[in-house]
């Protein structure tokens, strides 16, 4: 069942890696998961430090990928209407079947948003979804970090139970 269990949780690694970079898969939730699966083998002790921590982290980074890009816009000068519209179109950038729905989504809520706020100011709107698009990608970028180094976590923890576990 250890075994199982470690490729599963392997599998999950993987899945998470490429999660933070492609918006259709579960990023950093993903590489959590593989962290609790391996802790669940009967090889590798319990530690509710590293489980608790990394879930922490999991859960304020999921609401920071939601966050960061309306901030973005409204950094780049965009008004309520482009955040709500960068919040509007990352919903229906997840939802719609269309390729990198989710990083023109936002992008496009936003310009809408502003167009709606300001119809003569194309040059603002634009600025404002720039900075959807920029918030989008460095969420993108923290998220893909944080499942590197959850890597690195499981890596290590296998590496030093690699006797008991193979």
């Amino acid at each position: 069942m250890d075994s199982v269990l470690l490729l599963l949780g392997f599998v999950c690694m993987i899945v998470g890696v490429f999660g933070s970079f492609m918006p259709v898969l579960p990023g950093l939730s993903s590489c959590w998961v593989g962290l609790l699966l391996l802790y669940l083998t009967k090889a590798v002790e319990n530690n509710y430090w590293i489980l608790g921590i990394t879930l922490l982290i999991t859960v304020i980074i999921t609401v920071l990928d939601y966050v960061i890009p309306a901030k973005g816009t409204k950094k780049f000068g965009g008004s309520s209407y482009g955040v709500w519209g960068t919040n509007i179109g990352l919903i229906v950038g997840i939802l719609s079947p269309i390729p990198f729905g989710v990083i023109i989504g936002p992008f496009v809520g936003a310009f809408i948003g502003e167009l709606i706020y300001d119809s003569k100011n194309h040059r603002r709107a634009l600025k404002a979804a720039t900075g959807s698009l920029l918030g989008f990608l460095a969420s993108s970028f923290i998220n893909f970090l944080f499942c590197i180094i959850f890597v690195g976590i499981f890596i290590s923890i296998v590496w030093q139970n690699r006797s008991v576990l193979f």
